[in-house]
């Protein structure tokens, strides 16, 4: 359709329109109110130079980017199945909307997943079963260097800052966590008056960008970390070394959802996005991070100090683990963060395609403690989309002691993964600096929300443990867990993920094959 053509259509369609109208009511006159304004549109269009379909087809092109618009709404309410939709499907969303409710969360006649598929999980159960209310989740933080050990919920709120999340989101997360009895990672943003107003237990995280505890060139100061981790609420340190959504590219705050207030608390310039480096000033070799690890836990009285990180080089976690041989010093917890992790802005390469997926990530993390001899002293951290019993269950039997979830504690919040976290427009009033729309929040009904999904959660997973006949979390083994690799091809985790022998990695003549070219490349005094 020629420039003319479409000139001469939208002319003779209005005209059509505009005599249609008078000959059928004595009101045409108002017709004209309509149409000349759709007339000047479809001129606009025809004229505009920016979109290809509206210059071809005026007024009618429009309907395209319409219909894109809401396409994801379209396709998650009328088009994905309870278990295709992504990244969350439907089945896992409405069970955390459920428990949050405190609904009903049972399925009636029977599961929807097809069990005979490859890829199907399952626990196997024991003849002689436990009694749920015998067995006792917690986990105890803390080694022999740690004066102030916090005992730990199974699960807990994943990291997520006040900036990335509306102060009101914020506030009901905590208030929920101190309703559960249960901890609320800071995220690197920096604690906020709104994730200490209701005193829930805190593992305060420190990234790149030294967040809370700062100078202002942006470098790590131990008085100002001193007077903010010596607060009681704040139970464990979590220096940031990557995350699963964007490893080695550090953190990201929009410009579009920085604040007056978000600034002063993180001590950065408003007007432009908020950057945490990729990599930390305050170390910059193995040694120099336990070092840093030890500052942390003198400079905070003895709580318990760990590190999160996303698994990338192999040679370079060897090296953290050779450099606690060498210098007897020894995190208290790490954090291991899959590759699938989420967050509110992420370069679409960094979420596709970098870092190791949670499961693989966490086999290998727990196989080098081993291979250390270092596993007695530290505790892992699994995070990356656990949001049932079953998930939690599945990363405990593979090595993690404790799991984190993020996601799931904002679906338990009302998120309905509009996905547009990134744009200051979250529908919900989660992912928003927008007063207008975080106001939506109210805290006290969102916090027992939370509290109820996690306790709700916890108590599957107890139930879970004693249907297998465990006395407690810390028995499950990678022999629990069963897959179906293809047909009536079934293994369990012990048979796919081999663990390594203790201290086979402190001996030359023991390293495995497979693991001995990265132990050759990990060097304790550089990355």
């Amino acid at each position: 359709m020629t420039m003319r053509q479409a000139f001469v259509s939208i002319t003779f369609i209005s005209l059509i329109l505009i005599a249609a109208l008078s000959m059928i009511s004595h009101l045409w006159m108002w017709s004209l109110v309509v149409l000349i304004p759709l007339m000047m549109m479809g001129f606009y269009d025809m004229f505009q130079s920016k979109q290809s379909i509206r210059r071809l087809y005026p007024i009618f092109g429009r309907f395209r980017y319409l219909l894109e618009s809401v396409r994801p709404e379209i396709q998650q309410y009328f088009v994905e199945s309870d278990t295709s939709g992504t990244p969350i499907p439907r089945e896992f969303r409405s069970l955390i909307y459920q428990r949050a409710k405190g609904d009903r969360d049972t399925r009636p006649f029977g599961t929807i997943f097809d069990t005979n598929r490859a890829g199907y999980e399952w626990v196997n159960h024991s003849m002689q079963p436990k009694h749920p209310t015998d067995l006792d989740p917690k986990v105890k933080f803390g080694g022999p260097d740690c004066l102030k050990p916090y005992m730990a919920s199974p699960l807990n709120i994943s990291a997520m800052s006040y900036g990335a999340l509306s102060k009101n989101a914020i506030m009901a997360l905590n208030k929920g966590a101190k309703i559960g009895g249960f901890s609320h990672n800071t995220g690197e943003g920096s604690m906020s008056p709104y994730h200490l107003e209701h005193g829930g237990d805190i593992v305060w995280q420190i990234g790149t960008g030294y967040f809370g505890c700062r100078d202002d060139m942006g470098n790590f100061n131990p008085e100002t970390f001193k007077k903010n981790a010596s607060n009681d609420v704040v139970k464990m340190i979590e220096i940031k070394m990557s995350q699963g959504a964007k490893p080695g590219h550090g953190g990201i705050l929009p410009a579009a959802k920085l604040t007056e207030e978000i600034a002063a608390i993180r001590h950065v310039p408003m007007g432009q996005d908020v950057v945490s480096p990729p990599a930390h000033s305050a170390f910059s070799t193995p040694i120099e991070l336990l070092h840093f690890v030890k500052q942390l836990r003198d400079l905070s009285g003895g709580k318990p100090v760990g590190f999160k990180l996303c698994i990338g080089r192999h040679d370079e976690f060897l090296a953290i683990c050779k450099a606690m041989i060498e210098t007897n010093i020894y995190p208290d917890f790490i954090t291991v963060d899959g590759g699938e992790g989420g967050t509110g802005a992420a370069p679409t390469e960094m979420t596709n395609s970098v870092g190791t997926p949670i499961r693989d990530a966490l086999i290998f993390v727990n196989n080098t403690l081993i291979g250390f001899g270092l596993r007695d002293h530290i505790r892992i951290i699994a995070s990356g989309k656990m949001f049932t019993a079953f998930h939690i269950l599945r990363a405990i039997a593979l090595g993690a002691d404790t799991v984190n979830s993020a996601r799931g504690m904002m679906l338990s919040l009302g998120c309905i993964q509009a996905r547009t976290c990134n744009t200051d427009n979250c529908p919900t009033g989660i992912a928003t600096q927008n007063p207008s729309r975080n106001k939506a929040i109210v805290v006290t009904n969102k916090a027992q929300r939370v509290a109820n999904f996690h306790r709700e959660t916890v108590a599957n997973l107890v139930e879970l443990v004693a249907a297998t006949g465990l006395n407690g979390i810390h028995e499950l083994k990678p022999k629990h867990i069963n897959r179906r690799i293809q047909g009536t091809d079934v293994q369990n985790y012990a048979q796919l993920y081999p663990t390594i022998a203790e201290n086979a990695l402190l001996d030359e003549t023991t390293i495995p094959e497979n693991w001995r070219y990265d132990m050759q490349e990990a060097n304790a005094a550089s990355w």
